[in-house]
Parts: C-alpha cells; sequence; structure tokens
C-alpha cells in the first residue's frame, strides 16, 4: 500500500516527523508524522489500532474507513510512516494516539522472520545472533547497546577529565606482546604478522612524551575457550600513566568504574531498573585484598591452594561468597605476572599488581611496570623470552623511561555487569568466538 504523495513529499515529511517519547498530551489537535516497525494490529472490525515502534518507544494510531481494509494485508515488522491527529486515548500504555489520516508502507517484512524481535516467542542465543539486526528491535536487548554507547563516553569523559591523551596503536604487530602463544597469525607480504592481544608496549613507550595515555580499542586472543565471558575478539579500555604506582591506578580505575554506575542511576534510571543487583554494585569504597588474604579466606571455606597457584574458577567463586560486589586482589606472586610487572622490592616474590573483580569475574588487570631497562631484559630471559624479539621495545627505555602504571579494562565484562547479564555475547553487536565467525 502506498499513499499518492511523491517520494519529496514523503521525505519532508520524514524529516519533520515527531518521535514516540516525545508525543504528551501538549500534542493533542497538532497534526504530525511518525515512522517506525509495526508491532501489533488490532481489528475490531469497523476500527483497527496500530501499535509501532521507533528508536525511542512505541506509538498508537487508529485506523478506520478504506486505510483500516487495506491495513489488514501489511506484516507485521514492515516499516511504516503514519501522519495524523493526535487525539486523547484509553489505552493504558499511551498518553495519547493518533488517528491516522494518511499512512505508508515504506518497506514490507517478509513473514515469517525467524525471530520473534518483541521477545514474546522466545529464541536460542544463537539464533538471535544469527538474525542480530532484527534481534535490536526488542527494546531490552536495544537499551543494552544505548547504555553500552553511553558507557563508552562517560569512560572518555573521565580520563580526559585526568589529562589523559586517548591513543591509536597498531593491531597488526610483528611479535606477541607477552610472548604467549594465544595470537592469530597470518602473512604479512611474505612476513609474519599478528593480530595485536593488547597496546601494552606501544602505551608503555608513549608515556615517555605524553605520560598519560588511553585506548578504547578492539584486540584479539586466539584461546580456545568455550565459556560465557571470553570471546576471541573483545573491546578493552587501556590506560597508562606516568609517575604513578599500582595503588593511584587502582584509585583511577575505582573512581571510574563507581562514578560510571552512578551517573548511570541518575540518567539512565529507567533502563536500569532491570538491574536485580542495584545494592550490590552500588558501593562506596572497592575494598583491597591481597592474594594471601584469598588464600586464608579460601582455606576457612575448605578450598586449599598453595602460595604460588592462580586462583581457579571455582575458587574465585568461593570467594564471591565473601566478597559479593567489587573486590581488588593485589600484590600477586610475581611469577603468576607478565615479564613487565615490576616486583616488590623487600619481597621479590609479590608484584605490585592488582586485578578488580566482580565475584568471580576478572573485570580488570594492572600494575606497575618495570622501567629499568636491564632489570626488564632480564625479566624476559626469566620468563624464556628472546630480548632480540623486543628490542624495538627495549631501546626505548634507553630514552628516560619515566616510572609509570597501567591497567587493561574488559570492557564488555564490565557491561555484563552493568546491564545484569550473565553473558558476554548479549552485550557485543557481532560476537566472535571459537564456533562464529558470521553474520
Amino acid at each position: 500500500m502506498r499513499s499518492l504523495e511523491s517520494d519529496t513529499v514523503i521525505k519532508e515529511n520524514i524529516m519533520n516527523r515527531i518521535f514516540a517519547s516525545s508525543i504528551n498530551k501538549d500534542h493533542i489537535g497538532q497534526n504530525l508524522t511518525l515512522v517506525g516497525w509495526l508491532e501489533d494490529f488490532r481489528d475490531m472490525g469497523k476500527i483497527g489500532f496500530i501499535s509501532a515502534r521507533d528508536m525511542t518507544g512505541n506509538f498508537q494510531g487508529v485506523l478506520t474507513g478504506g486505510l483500516l481494509s487495506a491495513f489488514r494485508e501489511v506484516p507485521k515488522q514492515s516499516v511504516i510512516m503514519i501522519k495524523g491527529t493526535v487525539q486523547e486515548t484509553r489505552a493504558e500504555n499511551f498518553q495519547v494516539e493518533v488517528k491516522v489520516e494518511k499512512v505508508e508502507v515504506m518497506s514490507r517484512a517478509v513473514n515469517p522472520l525467524p525471530i520473534d524481535p518483541t521477545g514474546r516467542v522466545k529464541s536460542s542465543m544463537d539464533k538471535r545472533l544469527d538474525s542480530r539486526a532484527l534481534d535490536l528491535r526488542n527494546s531490552r536487548i536495544s537499551n543494552i547497546f544505548r547504555i553500552r554507547s553511553y558507557v563508552l563516553n562517560l569512560v572518555r569523559t573521565f580520563l580526559y577529565s585526568r589529562m589523559f591523551v586517548e591513543v591509536n596503536t597498531p593491531k597488526i604487530i610483528g611479535s606477541s606482546t607477552e610472548g604467549g602463544a594465544d595470537l592469530f597469525g597470518f602473512e604479512y607480504f611474505s612476513r609474519k604478522a599478528y593480530l595485536a592481544q593488547s597496546p601494552q608496549l606501544y602505551k608503555e613507550q608513549l608515556t615517555l612524551g605524553l605520560e598519560r595515555v588511553f585506548e578504547i580499542s578492539p584486540y584479539f586472543r586466539a584461546e580456545p575457550s568455550h565459556t560465557v565471558r571470553h570471546l576471541s575478539e573483545f573491546v578493552s579500555v587501556d590506560l597508562e600513566a606516568a609517575f604513578l604506582d599500582y595503588g593511584n591506578i587502582m584509585d583511577i580505575v575505582q573512581e571510574l568504574v563507581l562514578s560510571t554506575i552512578n551517573d548511570l542511576f541518575v540518567h539512565h534510571n529507567k533502563e536500569m531498573t532491570y538491574l536485580e543487583n542495584k545494592q550490590e554494585i552500588m558501593v562506596g569504597r572497592i575494598p583491597r585484598i591481597t592474594y594471601q588474604k584469598c588464600l586464608e579466606d579460601l582455606r576457612s571455606l575448605g578450598e586449599k591452594i598453595e602460595f604460588g597457584n592462580d586462583l581457579s574458577d571455582p575458587a574465585l567463586k568461593k570467594l564471591g561468597q565473601i566478597y559479593s560486589s567489587f573486590y581488588f586482589i593485589i600484590d600477586w606472586p610475581t611469577k603468576l605476572k607478565p615479564f613487565y610487572i615490576l616486583e616488590h622490592e623487600k619481597k621479590p616474590e609479590l608484584s605490585k599488581s592488582f586485578d578488580l573483580q566482580y565475584g568471580y569475574l576478572e573485570i580488570v588487570s594492572g600494575g606497575t611496570r618495570q622501567h629499568n631497562s636491564e632489570r626488564l631484559r632480564n625479566k624476559l630471559l626469566e620468563k624464556g623470552l628472546d630480548p632480540n624479539s623486543f628490542s624495538d621495545h627495549l631501546q626505548t627505555f634507553e630514552w628516560g623511561m619515566p616510572p609509570h602504571s597501567g591497567c587493561g579494562i574488559g570492557f564488555d565484562r564490565l557491561m555484563m555487569i552493568l546491564t545484569n547479564s550473565t553473558n558476554i555475547r548479549e552485550v557485543v553487536l557481532y560476537p566472535r568466538d571459537t564456533e562464529r565467525l558470521r553474520p
């Protein structure tokens, strides 16, 4: 069904449209244009009610006469434009409704659709991801990504206010950042290259001239994990600062996380109402628990871990019984951390490092870095790495490398917490894991 209006008039109407969330009783009697996707059509015989959705919410239109007869053939989820007069309504879910005078079907949807975007008929995660663009018409799902966009802006604004400079480092690199094996390798003009798993070495080098830097970017890890918290492509918020130690970085991370949460509840309280754990994430200060204290806590819960061993998922889940919200684990054994992490002077078996946890979920990892070139070279040897492979990095440490510290924030995992999602794929538009390479 098409109206007799020209394309020029249609375009003008769309430009002058009003969004669903903006319509209220002040508009009664006004002639308005709305566009959106048809969700429901109730045919009452001589009168019909349409419910459509745009990016801000739902609106209701009332059809009669010839418009009603023609509209009976319009498939749900088609794109429609309606023009009509705003009037009072008896509907509980709408402040007002539109008495439709003109209607344009701008794009017809093919039925049946692969998933129900209203969410009334449940679909598996795989089916939803296969039809992700359609999945976003579900207001619960689209709200996740509106919040994600808002939080990205909050993070940038916060770091700018702390004198950090945003940078962009290469994602195609010639050697492993940390000497690990979990890298995607490929041929790069007859040479071996890799996809970066971290900007670690670059951001350290950049503290020489910029002092404080941060980057928000996707990174890649060829880790064959099949969990609800791992992806092969993920977004990380990385920051590095000269003349700060790991305690200062924890202060920054704490303020960033807590101020973000507070801002969300102030400015997006409606979208955050589905969070059942509001009181758990609205904390005033994040406790700092030493690795040694964690071992003691775990022993009290019947979990025996020897000093120097990593904390397994079962162990972290038990710690989550004690620390149900955010908490830092600090001063990890040096042997568990990468070569660039600095050890304590008086207790070299302990590193100046931290992880930020939410229950069992690790969100942030960071610490104070080595800034002495000779000690860094020795650390590479201790870890079984060839210093020659890091020659470009090592030479920068001869140019006046300042003491520095930093961290990497798993942004997707943070979004899991902020949206109360149990699967990281819920908060990533097109996730990539060991099984998924499309769409």
